[in-house]
C-alpha cells in the first residue's frame, strides 16, 4: 500500500496509541495517558469536547453553545506526547494496523476506537430526512432554531388550523433527553412565550411526548417512571405510551393508533446507534451497531484493537446484554484502559473492567427531578439540586462551570431565557464568488 500521504506526526521511539473519538471515554483515557510511555493521537471531526447531557439547553436557549464545549488542544495544551488532529476517519485496515483519515494513513502500535453513538432512525428513510435529531451541539442549535423560526411563521398565520403545524412539537422518545425537552418547553410556554409572543395565545400550543413502551425513563425503575409522568402531566405535556410514530410528511405524524398529530417539528430522541467505521470485521459487530470485546475493551481477532464506550458491547455477569450507553461507563472504560496500558508498559498484564453503577438521574423541570443512587430513590427538589450539582462539576472548565451556574441563578429568578437568537451560520466557498446564507 502507497503509505506517501502519511498524516503527518512528530517521529518518537514510544509506541504510538491512536484514539478515535473526543466523547467522554476518547477524552478520558487520552487525560489518563498525558506524560505516559506512549505516544497518544486523539482524532475527532470536531476541535472540541461536547458534554451531551445539557444539550437540551442549548436547544431551549437556557444555555450558550460555547458554555458546554471545551477545546481539545487546551485540554492537552503543553503535552508533548498527546497530539491533537482534527479530521474524519474514513476506515481502518487491522491486518496493517493503518488508520485512513480524510488528511492520509496513520500507522499505529495500538487502536482506541470512542466514536460513540449517533441517532438511530431504525432505517426509516423519510424520518431520517424530516426528523430533527438532537446528538451534538449542532443539532441542538438547529432545534433552538427551528423554534424560533416556527412562531414566526405563527404569527403570519391568521387562522387556527393554520397556526397549528407551526405551534405544536412532536418529540419522540421517553427517554432521558425526551423527558428533559418536553419539561423544559412547558416551562417556556408559561413563562417565555408568552411574554416574547402576546399576539399568540400559548394555550394553542400543545406538546406532545411520543414512547414506543409502557413507561418513561425504561432504564430507571418504577418509582422514577411514575413521578416523572405525572411531573409531565402536571406540566401540560401530553404524553402518549405504548405507542410508535409509523410515517412522518413533515406536517403530518402517523401514530401506531392509527391517529394523527399535525407539526412541522418532530424532534427524534428515540434511540441511538454505535457510529461503526469501514474495517471492523463483521464478526465482531453485535446487533449491527456495537463492536463485541472482551472484558479488557479488546476486539476478538483484531491485533491491538480496542473500543470503549458506547459502540463497545462487553457481556458480563451482571450485564448480560452489554453496559448501558451512557456517560459512566465510558469513563470509566477509558479510564481503566488507560491503566492497563499503563501496567503492559511495566511488564504486567491487563485487568479485567468492573463497571461501578454510580446512579441515574433525570430533570422535567424546576423542583422537579428523579436520581436513583442504588436503592435510594429521590424525587422532588432536592432531587433537582442533585442533578445540578453532579452536571456543574461533570463541566470542564472552570469558565464554562461559572457561565452555566449564572445562567441557571438568572433562569431560576426571572423565569426567562435570555439566549433566543436564531444564528444560521455562514458559508462562503473557498473556491468561488458565491456567497450563501444556510
Amino acid at each position: 500500500m502507497d503509505t506517501s500521504n502519511t498524516l503527518s506526526i512528530p517521529k518518537t521511539e514510544k509506541e504510538r496509541i491512536v484514539i478515535v473519538g473526543a466523547g467522554f471515554g476518547g477524552l478520558e483515557i487520552a487525560k489518563c495517558l498525558k506524560n505516559s510511555a506512549y505516544q497518544v493521537i486523539l482524532i475527532d471531526k470536531n476541535n472540541f469536547h461536547q458534554f451531551q447531557p445539557l444539550f437540551y439547553q442549548v436547544a431551549m436557549a437556557a444555555l450558550e453553545p460555547s458554555s458546554i464545549i471545551f477545546p481539545l488542544r487546551r485540554v492537552f495544551r503543553e503535552k508533548q506526547d498527546v497530539h491533537v488532529r482534527i479530521a474524519t476517519v474514513e476506515s481502518v485496515d487491522p491486518t496493517q494496523q493503518i488508520l485512513h483519515t480524510s488528511f492520509g494513513y496513520l500507522p499505529y502500535d495500538h487502536l482506541v476506537l470512542a466514536m460513540g453513538a449517533t441517532s438511530n432512525f431504525f432505517g426509516n428513510k423519510k424520518m431520517e430526512q424530516l426528523g430533527i435529531p438532537m446528538k451534538s451541539v449542532s443539532e441542538a442549535i438547529n432545534v433552538r432554531n427551528t423554534l424560533l423560526e416556527d412562531f414566526e411563521h405563527a404569527l403570519a398565520v391568521g387562522t387556527y388550523e393554520g397556526r397549528q403545524p407551526w405551534l405544536d412539537i412532536v418529540i419522540v422518545g421517553g427517554g432521558a433527553t425526551g423527558v428533559e425537552l418536553a419539561g423544559s418547553l412547558a416551562e417556556m410556554k408559561k413563562t417565555v412565550f408568552r411574554k416574547d409572543y402576546p399576539e399568540l395565545d400559548t394555550s394553542e400550543m400543545d406538546i406532545y411526548l411520543v414512547e414506543g413502551g409502557d413507561r418513561l425513563l425504561s432504564g430507571m425503575t418504577e418509582f422514577s417512571s411514575k413521578h416523572t409522568l405525572a411531573y409531565l402531566k402536571g406540566l401540560g405535556v401530553r404524553v402518549k405510551l405504548n405507542t410508535l410514530v409509523k410515517d412522518y410528511d413533515g406536517e403530518t405524524v402517523f401514530l401506531s393508533d392509527e391517529s394523527t398529530l399535525q407539526s412541522h417539528k418532530l424532534i427524534w430522541a428515540a434511540g441511538i446507534k454505535g457510529s461503526i467505521i469501514p474495517g471492523i470485521p463483521k464478526e465482531n459487530i453485535v446487533r449491527g451497531d456495537r463492536i463485541k470485546v472482551d472484558t479488557v475493551n479488546k476486539v476478538a481477532g483484531c491485533k491491538n484493537m480496542y473500543a470503549i464506550g458506547d459502540i463497545a458491547y462487553m457481556e458480563t455477569e451482571h450485564y448480560p446484554k452489554g453496559h448501558p450507553q451512557v456517560a459512566q461507563p465510558a469513563i470509566q472504560q477509558g479510564r481503566h484502559l488507560a491503566q492497563n496500558f499503563k501496567r503492559r508498559a511495566k511488564g504486567q498484564s491487563f485487568t479485567g473492567f468492573v463497571y461501578r453503577d454510580k446512579g441515574s438521574m433525570a430533570t422535567v423541570g424546576r423542583r422537579k427531578a428523579v436520581v436513583e443512587l442504588g436503592k435510594l430513590k429521590i424525587k422532588g427538589w432536592i432531587a433537582s439540586s442533585m442533578w445540578l450539582v453532579v452536571h456543574l462539576f461533570s463541566l470542564y472548565g472552570i469558565r464554562n462551570r461559572f457561565v452555566v451556574l449564572m445562567n441557571w441563578l438568572t433562569i431560576y429568578f426571572t423565569y426567562d431565557h435570555y439566549l433566543r437568537l436564531n444564528i444560521r451560520p455562514f458559508i462562503k466557498s473557498r473556491n468561488s464568488e458565491v456567497e450563501v446564507d444556510s
